[in-house]
C-alpha cells in the first residue's frame, strides 16, 4: 500500500500544525484530538477521533493516516494511505 507524506515547516508558533491541519481538512480528512507527545488520528470524511491514547489497537489500525512532529514549532508531517 503506497503512502502520502506531506511535510509542513511553517514557521511561527502552531503555524506548522495549522497548515498541516488545512491540508487535511482540504483533502477530506478529519483530524483526531490532540495528546501531548503523541500523533493525531486522520480518517477520511467527517468523523470524531479520539485521542491517539484512547484509540485500541484496532482503531489505530483503521485510521487512514497520522500527523506526527513537533505541533509547536513544527515541522508536522502528514502521511496517509493512498
Amino acid at each position: 500500500m503506497s503512502k502520502i507524506v506531506m511535510t509542513f515547516a511553517d514557521k511561527g508558533d502552531f503555524a506548522a500544525l495549522y497548515a498541516a491541519e488545512r491540508w487535511c481538512a482540504d483533502n477530506g480528512y478529519s483530524v483526531g484530538s490532540g495528546c501531548a507527545g503523541m500523533p493525531r488520528g486522520l480518517l477520511r470524511g467527517e468523523w470524531v477521533i479520539a485521542k491517539w491514547r484512547n484509540l485500541t489497537g484496532q482503531e489505530r489500525a483503521d485510521l487512514d493516516g497520522q500527523m506526527t512532529g513537533d505541533f509547536r514549532n513544527g515541522p508536522v508531517t502528514v502521511t496517509v494511505k493512498e
